[in-house]
């Protein structure tokens, strides 16, 4: 009965893709160079989504680097061809939260513009008024709201690995998500929605 509690409430993470698992085990194993390209494949996508949370360059960066150097770390303790980007991301949520913690809700203040080399046809047709109405209702949402949904709008993760990064149960990652969305809805204007 003691394996079948730990089983039902330990949250598995998806499977990592061979090659994925290969970099893992050798870095594991000591290799620099597959722990570089690790870093390589995840850095941009993770200090994006800092970025978003923190809206500050340097304070992203440095989160960032602080989550690689404790994934390395930790390295010993991941269970390789489970899923790297859900833990990575998961560390760098407990830096962010740390962090905020210890500001004592200290906020940053909005860039006057919102650096995204990856815009789609929908952001350049938005002014950069409405971005920045958007960005500062994104801004005053509650953090762990604030969390969930640029996991699910920026990253494209499905509620389970919101929920495993955000060590939340699924339905509360989908809460989070639902309420921060019509947060937005009834603070900003119709046609900027």
């Amino acid at each position: 009965m003691g394996v079948e509690t730990t089983e039902t409430t330990r949250r598995s993470l998806p499977s990592a893709s061979a090659e994925e698992t290969a970099l893992i085990r050798a870095a594991q194993r000591g290799d620099r160079q597959a722990f570089a390209q690790l870093v390589e494949r995840y850095w941009s996508r993770l200090y994006r989504w800092l970025y978003h949370l923190v809206r500050d360059r340097h304070q992203a960066e440095d989160l960032a680097q602080e989550a690689f150097l404790k994934a390395l770390g930790n390295l010993g303790r991941f269970e390789a061809g489970t899923n790297f980007r859900a833990w990575l991301f998961r560390i760098a949520h407990n830096l962010f939260a740390n962090q905020v913690r210890a500001a004592s809700r200290r906020r940053s203040t909005l860039p006057d513009d919102l650096p995204d080399p990856e815009q789609g046809p929908a952001d350049i047709a938005c002014s950069r008024e409405t971005l920045a109405e958007l960005a500062q209702a994104v801004e005053r949402l509650p953090t762990e709201w604030k969390a969930a949904l640029l996991l699910r709008i920026e990253e494209g993760l499905s509620f389970r690995q919101i929920a495993d990064i955000l060590a939340t149960t699924e339905e509360t990652a989908r809460w989070r998500v639902f309420k921060a969305r019509r947060q937005l809805l009834a603070e900003l204007p119709p046609e900027n929605v």
